[in-house]
């Protein structure tokens, strides 16, 4: 959930059922993943051309055996298939105004604090990127605020502001066609906090006092209904969970759904409220979480040599995901463009990344693909950079294998700042990287002291800096080798 192609902690290894108390399986320390050099990874669409003009230049009987399907990408044209961002929504640790989140990332500000949701003193991590002073006033009614697990709030809340931020309130909405308007918000681990309030009913109380609400409000589809229900909104509606790679999955499908004519709008993100005590425990358990008590706000330090785990965020990140053709007719603003993405998987293991890196790299270069983009292209990337031991080293590894030249390109990791948000993660970073391409300016890399040798790509560390976006990719990837990149760039007619 929290490194490259899944992996948890320093690439966590499950052993079987050991024979001691409680049975617990059996968890060893990985030592990272290595760089490997001369694997051989097939040249994506993208690349292919390259290579076979630059073996054209040396003999040219190659050239004439070229295939005519390949060439140069080339970007989608149709304005029924082009795929615009033209509304942004959020809750975070930075609040729910996308503008104090970014300027409060800019500023190299941490979100990380000792935890007091909860009486974390016994437990060996207490602290992560905790969401204080949230209000959903305006946009759940009292009742069924208080009814409601933090992972729904916050889906609500993030949406709804998204569907205000792209000029799509009540009033406009009900004069659109809503079976041409879908919801896909996904999470990763769903309403905990009421599935472990269930539970605890169940054993203390016996089960005629779980709460009706129990199986409703724990399953990982409910953002998008209840949002569809409150809104009104009929087309795709659905969830996808796929750990911390989640929300990318739900931009790829979502400007599919937009592609193949099945929807004209897609609300679509992440979101995820973990920070409570299963949650908490379960990932101290797989040895995934930094244990820097003293020092919260510097435990996050993607590709430092001194990290030593994640950090828990928590949040919803929801973007609206329109058809161009359909955005130019009403007059919206259009923030950004959505150019493509991919989704891959390791088949390797529950939480350890591939050795060769393929996942990873073959999701990039899947995603350029789609993206009609070519590597030379792209000079920003928003990094999954997790901080954790194998992770962290994996994706550079990959990033290098498709971007032979990385001198152009900077790159930097959100959660060094607000955390792991688990399913939520890659919706706050799509944000962050459509801020980056709207305003010229890259945030830091905070706790970057120590670099690792092998990261020789611009972290943009501890300071932001001036940066004109070309093409950005932003990177997630979950438990169970799940890849997802994603591409933006600036709209341009």
């Amino acid at each position: 959930m929290a490194g490259v192609a899944g992996t948890c902690s320093a690439g966590l290894l499950f052993k079987g059922r050991e024979s001691g108390a409680n049975g617990a399986a059996s968890l060893m320390q990985y030592s990272g993943l290595r760089p490997v050099e001369n694997v051989h990874v097939a040249p994506s669409r993208s690349n292919l051309a390259g290579v076979i003009s630059a073996s054209a230049r040396k003999c040219g009987k190659i050239k004439a055996m070229a295939s005519p399907t390949i060439s140069a990408p080339k970007r989608e044209k149709d304005p029924k298939k082009r795929v615009v961002i033209t509304g942004m929504g959020l809750v975070s640790v930075f609040g729910s105004d996308i503008d104090t989140f970014y300027s409060k990332l800019l500023e190299g500000e941490s979100g990380i604090s000792l935890i007091d949701r909860f009486d974390a003193s016994s437990f060996s991590v207490r602290f992560a990127g905790q969401i204080r002073n949230f209000s959903s006033k305006g946009y759940i009614d009292g009742k069924n605020d208080r009814r409601l697990d933090d992972c729904w709030r916050y889906c609500i809340v993030a949406g709804k502001r998204a569907l205000e931020d792209g000029n799509l309130g009540p009033e406009v909405l009900d004069a659109m066609d809503k079976t041409r308007i879908g919801v896909l918000v996904g999470t990763g681990m769903g309403g905990i906090s009421v599935f472990s309030n269930g539970v605890e009913a169940l054993v203390q109380k016996g089960y005629k006092k779980i709460t009706p609400f129990f199986i409703p409000y724990s399953i990982t589809n409910m953002g998008s209904a209840l949002l569809a229900i409150d809104t009104g909104l009929m087309g795709p509606n659905y969830s996808i969970s796929t750990a911390c790679a989640t929300a990318n999955y739900c931009f790829y499908a979502a400007a599919n759904h937009i592609r193949r004519g099945e929807a004209d709008i897609m609300v679509v993100g992440g979101t995820e409220a973990a920070v409570m005590p299963s949650g908490v425990g379960g990932f101290i358990a797989c040895r995934a979480l930094s244990q820097r008590n003293e020092d919260p706000k510097g435990a996050s330090r993607p590709w430092d040599k001194d990290r030593d785990g994640f950090v828990m965020g928590e949040g919803a990140g929801v973007l609206i995901m329109e058809s161009l053709e359909h955005a130019l007719k009403r007059g919206a603003n259009i923030i950004a463009e959505y150019l493509g993405g991919a989704v891959t998987c390791d088949a390797h293991h529950m939480t350890d990344p591939r050795s060769d890196g393929l996942g990873v790299s073959s999701c990039i270069s899947k995603s350029l693909d789609d993206a009609g983009v070519s590597p030379e292209e792209v000079n920003y990337v928003n990094a999954h950079a997790t901080s954790t031991l194998a992770g962290d080293l994996a994706e550079v590894n990959a990033i290098k294998k498709v971007f032979k030249d990385t001198s152009e390109i900077k790159m930097n990791g959100t959660k060094s700042m607000i955390g792991h948000g688990l399913g939520a993660a890659g919706g706050l970073e799509a944000i962050a990287t459509i801020k980056a391409i709207t305003t010229g300016w890259l945030h830091p890399t905070i706790n970057q002291d120590n670099i690792e040798l092998d990261v020789t790509i611009d972290t943009v560390p501890n300071v932001k800096k001036q940066h004109e976006v070309n093409v950005a990719i932003s990177n997630s990837f979950g438990f169970g080798g799940h890849n997802s990149v994603v591409v933006f760039s600036p709209y341009s007619p």
